[in-house]
């Protein structure tokens, strides 16, 4: 016969646990969240020609180009070079994200099911 007011095998105390640590993961995800934020990610393409920088909030600060990619001859090439290095450095906090969730997931066995 169960226990009244409870499930077999003590469940309850398990919720609390359960919630109790959900609550320090969020925490602690919320934490990781603003200490992503706050880091730049800088990546370079043509050489070292562009150099462009980008926030944890996935934020373009800056974009730095050598004199020598400057060419009016060809924009294209200038515009290729500064949109290779964007993405490079928007993955680079993409990485960094995943790395951070991954360290607090880890051992849980979540998988790849959360859409975060």
């Amino acid at each position: 016969m169960a226990k009244r007011g409870g499930f077999p095998g003590g469940m309850p105390g398990n919720m609390n646990n359960l919630m109790k640590q959900a609550q320090r993961m969020q925490r602690q995800m919320e934490e990781s969240q603003k200490e992503l934020e706050a880091k730049e990610f800088t990546a370079k393409a043509g050489g070292g020609a562009v150099e462009v920088t980008v926030t944890g909030k996935k934020e373009i600060t800056k974009v730095k180009l050598s004199q020598e990619v400057v060419d009016p001859d060809d924009v294209e090439m200038l515009e290729d070079l500064v949109m290779a290095a964007a993405n490079e450095a928007l993955r680079m906090v993409e990485e960094a994200s995943q790395e951070a969730m991954g360290k607090m997931t880890g051992g849980l066995g979540l998988g790849g099911g959360l859409p975060f």
